[in-house]
């Protein structure tokens, strides 16, 4: 099985999954297989779009079911309670928008929002907004590194292959260097 024939296959799928998650690694490299012709734009945004709503809403909904149990189970989650907290009673609308672009509280933010007062048609909302803003940045950001890629080299054909696995290496080790980092400041 070949490159091509994988992301015709998986590509969306791991889209999907990726977004239900931390999602911009995948969702970067998915737009670049966009601008390669691999995949859709507009199915990647779509589906980045509900994978990163569904992950949020499972997650808000966890933090309103057990978040006292969670919290308590992870220091590191506590410790970001009380300025989430400020956070939402300031600017709750800006918080439940934008915490899916805050490095490390992807998955948390949700939970202690639903540990909130906030309501959770109010959350769902916004959160839509922020998943749809999300989507469409990150996968267009992708996309258009695919472009200066292509004007770059005029051929791309012929490295695409190298070039993608090449791009993975670059966004895996940054992850993983923001990760590290996130480690060691905590």
């Amino acid at each position: 099985m070949n490159l091509p024939q994988l992301l015709s296959d998986y590509g969306y799928l791991a889209v999907f999954v990726g977004a239900l998650m931390e999602g911009e690694t995948v969702l970067l490299l998915a737009g670049f297989a966009a601008h390669q012709g691999y995949l859709a734009l507009p199915g990647v945004i779509a589906i980045a779009f509900v994978g990163g709503t569904l992950g949020d809403q499972i997650a808000f909904f966890l933090g309103r079911r057990y978040g006292n149990r969670l919290i308590h189970r992870f220091p590191r989650l506590a410790a970001h309670k009380p300025r989430v907290d400020r956070l939402i009673h300031r600017h709750q609308v800006p918080l439940i928008m934008g915490v899916r672009f805050l490095y490390g509280m992807r998955i948390a933010g949700p939970i202690l929002i639903g540990t909130s007062r906030v309501e959770a048609w109010r959350f769902m909302v916004f959160n839509m907004l922020g998943a749809a803003l999300w989507a469409a940045i990150i996968s267009t950001l992708g996309y258009l590194f695919g472009s200066t890629i292509t004007a770059v080299l005029k051929d791309i054909h012929g490295y695409e292959k190298t070039l993608l696995l090449g791009v993975a290496g670059v966004v895996v080790l940054l992850t993983a260097a923001r990760w590290l980092y996130g480690r060691w400041r905590g």
